[in-house]
């Protein structure tokens, strides 16, 4: 491994890290009631995140879905102001008004995550429409769970693509259950990745718990959306280890055998095994950056405790554009 390998992996590592020690600190500031309203987290889906978004530009942008704390990490979102949001707080990266499913830092290239299944579906194929037009380079990414497969936004949004040679890359995160649905129940074709054949591109599967797999297909996609080569459909085979969502029953649609099973095939874990075969004296760097991590995700949380509410006075704001014409109805 030169060293160029080493730093990238090193940085997957980082990134994945980041992302499991930001969600482990949410799940208990949750059990702690300092959340308002759902809070679901990415626990055991790190690697396609961070896969996808270390090959992305920062002017490149993302549209995600209600579990969306690791891509907005991923792609640059700072730990305190996603802590912040979801905590409620003015400095949240959406002033507190979004909270946990509605994240929102166009700055890093974050167009949104979304409580509706799906959307993130069509608005990065609008974004790669905008791309085409404007004679850009950038490239539109969707997030979005095996839940929306079967909803007509898949369906359209890849037709539409392939029809107009988009730069956009569709990412399936399958942790195969919809809420508690699980897929192989509700899909007559269990293959997301079959479905791009049908619509004229690229479907490509890959193990969604080994983020050097995640990199490397998500790279050439990228790469060759970014070329004038279309759009790609990549489907990642992965599980979320926590509930649904925090506070739910997570026993009455899979068995703790299963959920433990999954676990030992951890992402970060995983990567940790490879890095470490290859140079044991690694095993006190990656402590190293452990101890990094947490204190970032310390000062995070402690950023995110001590901000303000929003004023309720400002309740109004960003309803409407400052620059809207006022309408005569007389």
């Amino acid at each position: 491994m030169n060293n160029l390998e080493l730093e990238k992996k090193l940085d997957l590592y980082r990134g994945m890290r980041t992302i499991r020690e930001c969600e482990e600190r949410l799940v208990r500031s949750h059990q702690r009631g300092l959340i308002p309203g759902p809070c679901h987290t990415y626990i055991g889906q790190e690697a396609v995140a961070v896969g996808v978004c270390a090959c992305l530009r920062n002017d490149d942008v993302i549209f995600s879905t209600h579990r969306g704390h690791g891509h907005a990490i991923a792609k640059g979102l700072h730990p305190r102001e996603l802590m912040a949001e979801v905590f409620g707080r003015a400095t949240g990266c959406s002033g507190g008004r979004g909270g946990s499913m509605h994240l929102f830092a166009p700055e890093v290239g974050l167009m949104g995550t979304s409580g509706i299944v799906g959307p993130s579906i069509l608005q990065a194929t609008g974004a790669g429409y905008s791309f085409k037009v404007l004679k850009t380079d950038q490239v539109s990414v969707a997030f979005f769970g095996d839940g929306a497969v079967n909803n007509g936004a898949f369906h359209e949004g890849l037709n539409m693509a392939t029809i107009w040679n988009l730069p956009v890359l569709f990412v399936c995160e399958n942790n195969q259950f919809a809420t508690e649905v699980p897929f192989h129940y509700s899909s007559g074709n269990p293959s997301v990745a079959a479905r791009g054949a049908a619509y004229g591109l690229p479907g490509v599967e890959v193990d969604g718990n080994d983020v050097l797999a995640v990199y490397e297909v998500a790279g050439e996609a990228i790469q060759r959306a970014r070329s004038g080569e279309g759009p790609t459909l990549i489907e990642c085979k992965t599980y979320r280890t926590r509930p649904h969502a925090e506070g739910m029953d997570d026993y009455s649609y899979r068995t703790r055998e299963e959920v433990d099973e999954w676990k030992s095939r951890d992402p970060i874990l995983r990567l940790r095994e490879i890095l470490v075969a290859d140079n044991e004296s690694m095993k006190e760097n990656l402590g190293a950056m452990d101890t990094e991590v947490k204190a970032l995700i310390d000062e995070a949380e402690k950023f995110a405790e001590e901000s303000p509410y929003p004023d309720p006075l400002t309740a109004e704001d960003h309803v409407f554009s400052a620059n809207s014409r006022k309408i005569d109805h007389a």
